[in-house]
């Protein structure tokens, strides 16, 4: 199984939202949702937290699964066990990864994220 999650912010007025998208056995699972007002960064880690749950949620625990991220921080972040800035979001994030068998969290650029990425821009339209 992949997750693709990626995040949306507009910088004027922080409104954010994330892009999920999952792959499970070639079909295409594509969702969006507005996130909390915040920074990119932030919006990052809250959109990855946003497609554990989606994925949790959609087909339980103890599931493998390869996660990309266009985030280098939350990448980092999740390889090292460890965020200054985000701790709270990353002890979520984590928590949401033990639930899984397996988890291969993977940074990839942000050109091959296209998909997760027009699924959060999408999503900053939710709220109009």
């Amino acid at each position: 199984m992949q997750l693709y999650t990626d995040a949306a912010t507009t910088p004027d007025n922080q409104r954010s939202a994330a892009g999920i998208l999952i792959i499970d056995q070639g079909q295409q699972h594509q969702f969006k949702q507005v996130l909390p007002d915040s920074d990119n960064h932030t919006a990052e880690f809250l959109a990855a937290i946003a497609g554990f749950k989606t994925l949790l949620d959609s087909y339980g625990p103890q599931v493998s699964v390869f996660f990309y991220t266009d985030s280098q921080i939350v990448a980092e972040s999740v390889a090292k066990g460890y965020s200054k800035t985000f701790s709270v979001e990353l002890a979520t994030l984590l928590h949401l990864q033990d639930q899984c068998q397996l988890v291969i969290t993977q940074w990839i650029a942000e050109s091959d994220n296209h998909g997760a990425h027009q699924l959060a821009q999408q999503g900053l339209h939710l709220s109009d």
